[in-house]
């Protein structure tokens, strides 16, 4: 099976707007629909409590006709048109969705940030998680997340395999950024933050790139936007990832970036498995 995942930073803009970062982003997700994923999970929608309107279902069902598709938005307690979570998955498979609250402090749960599929034979879960924020303010609130959702996982993992992937918020390793020595007390790159990854992986998930491609260097899925030359000087952190259980790491054949083009910010990655 072939996985992919993006944090697309808003689904409303890469539907409805003109600008150019918008024709990038769809220009990205046409590459995504030539690739012909099994399933495509999205992190970052920023769609209203409501939902999707009737134009952008007009539009996903005209470009994603193949697809069936699941979401969570934030709620009314959360920021409005924050964070989102979403998967797309090809019509003749059967799964169940799920939309788990998990007890993270704060409005974290409110905030649609994990949708879960239940297939036969595993679990696919999407995650966007919580950024600990300037200054650090949400760090240890990040910490009790860390902990919560590792509880979650594990607790899947005892039923059946999983799959995990999205935005982690975090890289892990020196090796996982352009800059490490600038960044150790920047969001995304704490003592923290990198711990609770650990925990994650020590908790009996594998880092399917890193089974896959060793210790490589300078390969990133995100890179500022803010900083103009950011993707041209490859100045990126890998913060993305497909994990999978311990015991189907055997199965993973694939795992690496797509090639985002011009556009900055986040790049799908890919996971081919046999499931």
């Amino acid at each position: 099976m072939k996985f992919i995942s993006w944090n697309i930073d808003s689904l409303n803009a890469a539907l409805t707007s003109s600008s150019n970062r918008a024709i990038l982003t769809r220009a990205v997700l046409s590459s995504i629909r030539d690739e012909d994923p099994d399933l495509f999970a999205v992190q970052e929608t920023k769609l209203p409590p409501t939902g999707l309107s009737k134009k952008h279902k007009e539009i996903l069902e005209k470009e994603f006709q193949d697809y069936s598709y699941v979401y969570v938005t934030s709620k009314e307690e959360a920021r409005k048109s924050y964070a989102g979570t979403m998967i797309f998955y090809k019509k003749d498979l059967e799964c169940k969705a799920t939309y788990p609250e998990i007890g993270a402090p704060g409005s974290m749960d409110m905030e649609g940030r994990i949708v879960t599929l239940e297939f036969k034979d595993f679990y696919f879960s999407t995650v966007y998680t919580p950024n600990a924020g300037d200054g650090l303010k949400r760090l240890s609130d990040r910490q009790v997340w860390d902990k919560k959702y590792l509880e979650y996982c594990q607790e899947l993992d005892k039923n059946k395999p999983l799959v995990l992937c999205g935005d982690f918020n975090v890289a892990h390793k020196e090796i996982d950024l352009a800059n490490p020595n600038n960044n150790h007390f920047s969001a995304g790159f704490t003592d923290e933050e990198r711990t609770g990854f650990t925990n994650l992986l020590e908790g009996g998930f594998v880092d399917t790139f890193r089974l896959i491609n060793g210790d490589v260097e300078g390969k990133y899925t995100w890179w500022a936007q803010r900083i103009k030359t950011s993707k041209i000087n490859n100045s990126g952190w890998r913060i993305d990832y497909f994990l999978v259980s311990q015991r189907i790491k055997d199965r993973v054949k694939k795992s690496h970036m797509m090639d985002s083009g011009q556009r900055q910010d986040h790049t799908p990655i890919i996971l081919e498995i046999d499931l």
